[in-house]
């Protein structure tokens, strides 16, 4: 999971733009948003300079407590 797609969009560039900003194929763009490809990190790091945010909030995955999933389950 990730929001790449997000931060592209909020910064107003297209695949295109920013895979060519970057040094990679749009197919890469593409597939890193449909997290159907695992980007290294240096590819991770130029991707958050070009989109002008940080790597904690591209692929930051909050993750639940113990307490927060045992709430969950109390009301499912």
């Amino acid at each position: 999971m990730n929001r790449v797609k997000d931060y592209r969009q909020m910064v107003g560039k297209s695949q295109l733009a920013l895979a060519k900003e970057i040094g990679v194929a749009r197919q890469t763009i593409n597939m890193i948003e449909n997290n159907k490809y695992n980007p290294s990190l240096d590819l991770c790091v130029k991707l958050a300079l070009a989109l002008d945010t940080d790597l904690n909030s591209l692929f930051w995955i909050e993750r639940k407590t113990n307490n927060e999933r045992n709430t969950d389950r109390q009301t499912d």
